[in-house]
This record gives C-alpha cells, sequence and structure tokens, in this order.
C-alpha cells in the first residue's frame, strides 16, 4: 500500500514561492518520501499527465524607518497568487502564476492594488542513485526516493501588470506600482535528500534580474525616470520532519524549519545606485504542512534573523524590515 500510495502521490503539490516585488518559484511535495518546506523550493516535479491549481498568500507588515516618507512608503504589501502546473513528462513540469498585489500606505490613506506581472516557469527534475545521473523516472519506489534529487528551473515575468500606476497626487513610484514594465528572468538550482525516513534536507540557489524601464511623466516632478530593480541572489536551506503519517486515510503533517539567505543589490534609477535600497539578510521561516489525499495546506511565519542593509535608518518597505511576514498556501492536484 505504501509503494503504490508513493508512487500515485509522488511530487503532487507544486506551490509557489515569493521573491521579492511577489515574483514566483517552484516547489513541490508528496504524501510520502521527501518532505518540502513552505516557502524555498524542493527537488519533486508534477506527475507525468497531471495538472495543479495552487494558491498563496504572503503578508508582509513594515517596520517604519527613521527617515521614511508616509506619503509614498507602504506599511504593509499582500502579495497573493495563483498558480497552473501540469507534469508533460516524469521529469519537465511547466507552471503559469497570476499574481495579485495589495500595497497599502496606512498614513497616507491608499492603497495600490491589481494584477500583476504573469510569471511562466519550467523545471527539470533528476536524481543521482550514488553512480550516476539521470532524469526522474515515470514511477518511483521508496527507496528510490531516498536517493539524491535535483531540479533546474527558469522563467520570466511578463509585463502585463501597470508599471506606470499613478499615486493619488498624479507621481510614480516603482516600488508601489503593480508591473515591472519588462520582463524579469529567474533561474535556479535545488537538491532534496531524505535524511532518514522522516526527515528532509532540503536546498534552493537561485537568482533574480531586472531590465532598466523608463517610466511615464511624474506629474509631480514634470519629468519622466528610468529604473532597474536590483539583483536578488537567494541561497535557501531546512530541514523537514514528519511528524504524523496516516496512510489509510491519506494524511500527513510535516515541521519544517528553513534558514533562508538573500542578496539584494542596489537598485539603479537614472543610472545611478539610489539610496537606502539593497543588502543582507538572513530569514528564519518555522512552519507547519498538512496534507489530505490530493490537498496540501501550509502555513508559515518568516522573520529576519540578521540583516546588514545599505543606508539602514533611511530604508522602510524593504526585505529586512518586516516585523513579520505570514506565509499561507495550499493545493489541489487532478
Amino acid at each position: 500500500m505504501k509503494r503504490r500510495l508513493a508512487i500515485l502521490l509522488s511530487s503532487f503539490a507544486a506551490l509557489p514561492a515569493f521573491a521579492h516585488h511577489g515574483v514566483a518559484g517552484v516547489g513541490a511535495a508528496a504524501l510520502e518520501g521527501p518532505g518540502a518546506p513552505v516557502e524555498s523550493a524542493t527537488s519533486a516535479v508534477l506527475p507525468e499527465g497531471s495538472a495543479l491549481i495552487a494558491l498563496k498568500i504572503d503578508q508582509a507588515k513594515f517596520r517604519r524607518g527613521r527617515l521614511a516618507r508616509p506619503d509614498i512608503e507602504s506599511d504593509y504589501s499582500r502579495f497573493s497568487m495563483l498558480g497552473l502546473g501540469y507534469g508533460f513528462t516524469s521529469w519537465f513540469s511547466g507552471y503559469l502564476f497570476a499574481p495579485y498585489n495589495v500595497k497599502a500606505d496606512e498614513a497616507g490613506g491608499f492603497k495600490t492594488r491589481g494584477w500583476a506581472d504573469v510569471s511562466a516557469l519550467g523545471q527539470i527534475g533528476f536524481r543521482h542513485d550514488g553512480k550516476a545521473f539521470s532524469l526522474v523516472p515515470k514511477n518511483e519506489s521508496l527507496d528510490e526516493m531516498e536517493d539524491w534529487h535535483f531540479t533546474v528551473f527558469g522563467g520570466l515575468t511578463l509585463p502585463t501588470g501597470r508599471a506606470n500606476y499613478r499615486l493619488p497626487d498624479g507621481s510614480i513610484d516603482p516600488g508601489m506600482s503593480t508591473g515591472f514594465g519588462k520582463p524579469s528572468y529567474t533561474l535556479g538550482l535545488t537538491a532534496t535528500k531524505m535524511l532518514t525516513s522522516t526527515l528532509t534536507f532540503n536546498a534552493e540557489a537561485s537568482t533574480l534580474w531586472f531590465r532598466t524601464f523608463r517610466y511615464a511623466t511624474d506629474y509631480t516632478t514634470g519629468r519622466d525616470s528610468t529604473t532597474r530593480f536590483g539583483r536578488e541572489t537567494r541561497l535557501n536551506g531546512g530541514l523537514v520532519w514528519r511528524v504524523h503519517t496516516d496512510p489509510e486515510n491519506k494524511l500527513r503533517m510535516d515541521l519544517s524549519l528553513e534558514m533562508q539567505y538573500l542578496r539584494l543589490g542596489r537598485d539603479v534609477v537614472d543610472g545611478v545606485g539610489e539610496r537606502a535600497t539593497g543588502g543582507q539578510m538572513l530569514y528564519a521561516v518555522p512552519g507547519v504542512r498538512f496534507y489530505w489525499d490530493k490537498f496540501s495546506f501550509a502555513v508559515g511565519v518568516k522573520k529576519a534573523a540578521w540583516k546588514k542593509l545599505n543606508e539602514p535608518r533611511e530604508q522602510q518597505g524593504a526585505e529586512g524590515l518586516e516585523k513579520y511576514r505570514l506565509l499561507v498556501s495550499a493545493s489541489v492536484l487532478f
């Protein structure tokens, strides 16, 4: 029964993982076999011929810096993302993600909201059995799931959001917009290994980079400007502990702890590096994931354990300065 269940449900719940500004990454989990953290991408792919619907919400509440401008800076952001995935083969999965972002300024009394740039991603899965690398086969036994598994994933965003989103006074703040204006690109690697029958190690390395975009005329200044958001580099590691499994009722519960390192490049405005942007930070992400049949639900809290920001007293509304980030996701496989 366990072997048949593992073959049927292996890698069934691919979930989006949010990056800076709400760009998606990929991840997966299964009822049996390796566990999956709450946010980092993992090394499982969707079963061939299967389709997935996933929803994730990332609610970030920010601290205000001493020099923050309440007329333009956000108090919180909510990144909601609907994801669709399909297993084209046993080793290749494709995804589309449609983000809906809300960025609120409570002091200013307004919010920017709307559908952001759509993301398209592809993921190739392979494994190493101690002798050689091979693409993930159609069916894997529980013993084969204990091998090292890896993925390469990559993709881009399409400029479907509103880059020239005007604030109430007619100004354009790129950080409050719902689109980048031009495609952004992501590339990453994952590695996953079952250390024991109930403990899984997971690692991810990825990068995300943006292109320069010229924004429309700002009505408050009478001129236009260009912005390129800083490149993001991520190094994530985590452990997932399966604390409960009920094969008869197809139930499972995992506890996870992720440590996520993020390096943000400085934003460039009109060809010059912008102050109070960029830096380095390390997040801790404790969480819990539940499975029932082909459904998955996860919740986690993300907080900065260490940070080294550029001009930290001037920064606000950016990574590393959150009071907290609440992560909630759910998915179902068809």
